[in-house]
């Protein structure tokens, strides 16, 4: 707390420059055709309610630019003949950086070729026009809005209907009662296994995000029933693009933040002549300032860019990537017993590191098409190395001994090429291949607490490792794609399309319809209804097990598994509520299948794996487990206007699993309930309004996760190694969460210099409410233990952009 004291006292001192002063800013940007992305030449642009009128027309880019806007937040319209108008309502306008949009328009089907149509583009539709339910956009602006959210775009996530994530360790993102493995991430159209420091193999979510949120365009979040480019997922995905620098002058921001760290981000022009940019930002973790839920002191850095070489005569360019490394040191004698990570009686070692690099080729074909390839690499590195401590008879150290060596990489090579052709303003098709080449080098050998490897000399150090997994392969997982869209009238349309996938290392393949109806039946109201068959490789730690299946004799027994697959359906009403007000309701059911279980009657199923750093050890796998998800989500939400926003969802729903017994049980993310409320207000000042104060506030509620209770007998008779009661596994629950996020902030706008503030002090859980966070053995009491997770802690952001 001293330290953050500190930092407090550091960012009120720097906000006193330019406290009193505020000025006017460029908007700018382009204006495309959604389907085709080609510029629209002379569409108009105006900053509503100007007094004289402040516009701009497109040129024959379909660039546009706005001077002399007020700084504060802005609306825009946006109409083009023969295309449905746009209204941008909530546009952020700051001294310190000019705005640069990124605009999409529809082309009517009807042949009104001489007026401009008058019904406008929903706030809330996603940028994939493709997709018709369970979809939404996200930007940079509301993943620093909202409360709680540690600037991670994951977190940010949670606050949307059908997504759990009552563990504030780590930012596993549970969708409809679906592991978080089944997530996909996708950045610039590029796969990556994770975004995250600290994560382990398998696994999508961790403590810190290493995706840096002032790099983000606005992108898309998919939680089921998504279109058929979107493959090797079953739960949701995470379409992420990096925005581009400003090509018209140099900018800079500055940032300070307990969990995300220091951070110095520049952008700006490479060459005017032909519109390229530049973007890069670099950030050093400084947690140590953050409550994080070890007393172990988190490092963590990353890098992220992207450079646009803009136009040329073989079409545009575009460079990008992410990288990130982190490390944290586990001394036993510096850990309390109730740590989220770690255990007193041992010292760990953990090292991480991931990266992209990859470069987009957009070749426009005609007006009409353009075929947009990808080509990338990607690398997913963690390392965790455990030493046991051997204690004489009064708990005094004797030695020390290695039991665990967990070492383990992933490296993917990536080529996808997707080609978009819009025939008219009814037709347009969409068709792609993405091919990955794994390439593994995996080893993983343990003798922690391991009652079945002997203790010949009596030293109390298990006298030889078991080999888990080792693995130096590769294989290659190809993916193939189309999807139409007809649109019948402006009122209603059809999508259907077909993904396909063959996995060489299995040899297994699968082919997934997809279809899609949108209608609008009336001016305000909205119905949807899809499906989808989707389906997923199974993680690599669960494929590449080696099982002891003679003494000291090991095999791969799950490397034959197929994909585990799952029928999604949705149905979605969307109504508006007047201008800034929408409900939405949508309910699902959710059929898996073919999904791995025991060969042998038990309650395992893979479908319980994802929100740890490790997966169980399960050998001899049987694709012949099924499970269900079904419920209704409601959201009910005001966008921002009239110096206020609120959005609250609700979610109720099943999730539950047959494992190899034929028992149905509730799966391990089936919390039944979850409820979230946002609300934030605004108060301008300073000459003009160009200051604001604010105020954001989120609580969150949701019921006990389910959990497999441990065998406290069997697991003292088993050197202490836990050992949970399979046959009652999860039924029973922590209890039921709850949290509530109070943020104040300030921006500010300098009147003479481009430079802006913003400043907020984020009190997370604010009610210190010590929500608990497992129940385990602990080898010191040699008990069964409550572990609550984090209460009270605060997070701070100072942010200055020139």
């Amino acid at each position: 707390m001293k330290n953050l004291t500190t930092l407090l006292l550091s960012l009120s001192l720097i906000m006193a420059v330019d406290s009193v002063h505020g000025q006017t800013q460029t908007v700018k940007g382009q204006i495309v055709d959604a389907q085709a992305d080609y510029p629209l030449i002379g569409a108009s642009v105006i900053l509503m309610g100007s007094d004289p009128v402040i516009g701009a027309v497109t040129d024959l880019d379909g660039n546009f630019k706005l001077t002399d806007i007020p700084v504060g937040r802005q609306a825009l319209a946006v109409q083009y003949v023969g295309y449905k108008s746009v209204t941008l309502p909530n546009v952020l306008v700051t001294a310190g950086k000019e705005v640069i949009l990124n605009i999409r328009m529809e082309e009517s089907v009807a042949k009104l070729d001489e007026i401009v149509i008058t019904a406008e583009a929903d706030k809330d539709l996603p940028l994939n026009e493709l997709a018709k339910v369970s979809a939404r956009t996200f930007s940079l602006e509301e993943v620093t809005r909202f409360s709680g959210g540690r600037n991670d775009v994951a977190r940010l996530a949670t606050t949307f209907a059908g997504v759990s994530a009552p563990d504030d360790s780590r930012n596993d993102i549970v969708v409809r009662g679906n592991s978080p493995v089944g997530l996909l991430w996708r950045i610039e159209g590029i796969p990556i296994a994770t975004t995250n420091h600290f994560a382990t193999l398998g696994t999508t979510g961790g403590p810190v995000n290493a995706l840096n949120t002032n790099l983000l365009r606005t992108s898309d979040f998919l939680t089921g029933a998504f279109p058929a480019e979107y493959g090797n997922a079953n739960a949701a995905v995470f379409d992420v693009n990096f925005r581009s620098g400003n090509a018209d002058k140099y900018e800079f921001t500055g940032q300070l933040s307990a969990f995300s760290g220091l951070e110095f981000m520049a952008e700006g022009p490479i060459s005017r002549a032909n519109n390229s940019s530049f973007v890069a930002s670099y950030r050093y973790g400084i947690a140590s300032v953050a409550a994080t839920g070890t007393s172990a002191i988190p490092y963590y850095q990353d890098f992220s860019f992207k450079i646009n070489l803009g136009q040329t005569r073989l079409g545009k360019f575009e460079l990008f990537g992410l990288g990130g490394l982190s490390s944290i040191d586990f001394r036993g004698d510096e850990i309390d017993e109730d740590d989220l990570f770690a255990n007193p009686n041992q010292d760990a070692f953990v090292e991480n590191q991931l990266g992209l690099v990859g470069l987009n080729h957009t070749l426009r074909l005609n007006k009409t098409t353009f075929l947009k390839t990808s080509i990338g690499a990607s690398t997913n590195y963690n390392e965790f190395l455990q030493d046991n401590f051997v204690n004489d008879a009064d708990g005094n150290l004797v030695t020390k001994f290695r039991s665990i060596n967990a070492i383990n990489r992933e490296n993917r090579l990536t080529l996808a090429s997707t080609l978009n052709k819009k025939f008219n303003a009814r037709w347009s098709l969409r068709t792609g291949f993405l091919t990955e080449r794994y390439i593994t080098d995996f080893s993983t050998e343990d003798r922690d607490n391991r009652a079945d490897i002997p203790d010949e000399n009596g030293d109390n150090i298990p006298d030889f490792f078991l080999q888990i997994r080792e693995l130096n392969d590769s294989y290659n997982l190809t993916q193939a794609f189309a999807q139409a869209e007809h649109k019948i009238t402006d009122d209603l349309s059809v999508t259907a399309g077909v993904h396909g996938q063959y996995h060489d290392y299995t040899e297994d393949y699968v082919v997934e319809p997809r279809a899609a109806v949108s209608w609008q039946a009336r001016s305000n109201q909205r119905w949807s209804l899809a499906y989808g068959l989707h389906a997923q490789a199974i993680p690599s730690p669960i494929l590449f097990l080696d099982e002891e299946v003679a003494p000291n004799e090991f095999a791969r027994t799950n490397e034959d598994l197929e994909f585990m697959k799952s029928h999604h359906f949705v149905l979605a009403y969307d109504r508006n509520l007047g201008t800034d007000w929408r409900l939405k309701a949508e309910t699902y059911y959710q059929s898996l299948f073919d999904v791995p279980v025991e060969s042998t009657p038990g309650s395992y199923s893979v479908l319980n794996e994802g929100a740890d750093f490790i997966f169980e050890e399960k050998g001899s796998l049987v694709n012949e487990g099924t499970g269900r998800n079904y419920g209704i989500e409601l959201t009910l939400e005001k966008f921002f206007s009239r110096g206020y926003y609120m959005l609250m969802t609700t979610s109720l729903y099943e999730s539950t699993y047959e494992g190899s017994d034929g028992i149905e049980r509730s799966t391990a993310f089936n919390n039944n309930v979850v409820y979230n409320m946002l609300f934030g207000r605004e108060w301008k000042f300073g000459e003009g309004g160009r200051n604001a104060w604010t105020f954001d506030t989120r609580l969150t509620t949701a019921g006990g996760t389910p959990y497999t209770p441990v065998d406290l007998e069997a697991t003292r008779a088993n050197a202490g190694r836990e050992i949970r009661q399979d046959e009652i596994a999860f039924s029973e629950r922590y209890g039921q969460y709850f949290r509530w996020d109070v943020k104040f902030g300030m921006r500010l706008n300098s009147r003479k210099r481009n430079i802006s503030h913003q400043f907020f002090i984020d009190l997370q859980n604010v009610t210190n409410r010590e929500n608990e966070f497992v129940r385990r053995y602990n080898e010191v009491t040699d008990e069964i233990n409550q572990v609550d997770q984090i209460g009270f802690f605060p997070d701070v952001l100072y942010r200055i952009q020139f």
